[in-house]
């Protein structure tokens, strides 16, 4: 089993940034694909990022892309996301995720294959 806990999220300025970690434990996820998911308020949960699990290769949402980061530290059994240009519309719970697909290596990141969920850290954007 893989438990994952998100840290970072917080209230900031549009334009701001912010560093969110992802922290695993149980085993490593050095095998894994890592994720992040959001969900705004009365939205569905939507795809924001993905790292290879060798960590070669990002893949982004359109509406992230240039703006957010995605990177791994497989020693710290970590995932981060670097957030910058943040808008409002950025306001959502973010998730971090481990696909259950070992060794998967993109581009497509359905959260139906997403084998381990953390609880989420709130970012709020205000303009």
């Amino acid at each position: 089993q893989v438990q994952l806990v998100e840290s970072g999220g917080g209230s900031v300025q549009a334009g701001g940034s912010l560093r969110l970690s992802c922290a695993a434990s149980g085993r490593s996820i050095s095998n894994y694909a890592m994720t992040w998911f959001r969900q705004a308020p009365g939205k569905e949960r939507e795809f924001v990022a993905a790292i290879k699990w060798s960590g070669d290769r990002t893949y982004y949402a359109d509406s992230v892309k240039g703006r957010f980061t995605i990177s791994r530290d497989h020693a710290e059994n970590t995932v981060f996301l670097q957030m910058n240009s943040l808008k409002p519309e950025d306001t959502a719970v973010y998730y971090c995720a481990a696909d259950s697909r070992l060794f998967y290596s993109g581009p497509n990141y359905p959260d139906r294959e997403m084998g381990y969920w953390g609880k989420g850290t709130l970012v709020t954007v205000s303009s």
